[in-house]
């Protein structure tokens, strides 16, 4: 039995050299919100034929000691599809802070990345759809996006432009 309690205690001391897990989401915010409707009243005469337009972008930066900001911006600009015209452009930055420890390198980029963006997108969509709503526009229902795809892309993208940036230093 004391073995039993020494090896226990000895496996508890090699864990504590290790750096604890820690994932905490501190606080969901908007941090930039803007809706624009330049062509109404007029737009509102016509039978709605719209036309969505949607651009994601996603950013981290560090803010303190294990503290990061990653930011979700939502754009939709809405077209009259006959006309061109636009309709509306609603445009959110949802942001949130996440306490991380104990994740380092390509797994915090990919938490960063990814994982953070998946946390805040339905806020952001929540707005998106509440701006065009109090706009006097029918619901805009954003579908929801998978992060992880967006994530698997970019570092692809980034992995061949190394490659072609090596292949011409070489040449």
């Amino acid at each position: 039995m004391a073995e039993e309690n020494n090896q226990n205690a000895g496996a508890a001391a090699g864990q504590q050299d290790k750096p604890q897990l820690q994932f905490a989401l501190q606080r969901i915010y908007v941090k930039d919100i803007s809706f624009e409707a330049p062509n109404s009243p007029t737009v509102f005469q016509q039978p709605f034929k719209p036309k969505v337009g949607l651009d994601l972008n996603t950013s981290s930066q560090q803010v303190g000691d294990g503290l990061y900001e990653v930011v979700v911006k939502v754009t939709a600009q809405v077209t009259h599809s006959e006309e061109g015209t636009t309709s509306f452009l609603a445009e959110i930055e949802q942001a949130g802070l996440f306490r991380i420890s104990g994740i380092e390198g390509a797994q915090l980029d990919h938490t960063l990345g990814a994982f953070c963006p998946n946390v805040l997108f339905p806020y952001a969509r929540e707005c998106i759809d509440n701006l065009v709503n109090r706009g006097g526009f029918p619901p805009l229902m954003l579908a929801p996006v998978n992060f992880e795809a967006i994530y698997a892309q970019k570092k692809k993208r980034e992995a061949e432009q190394a490659q072609q940036q090596g292949e011409q230093t070489t040449q």
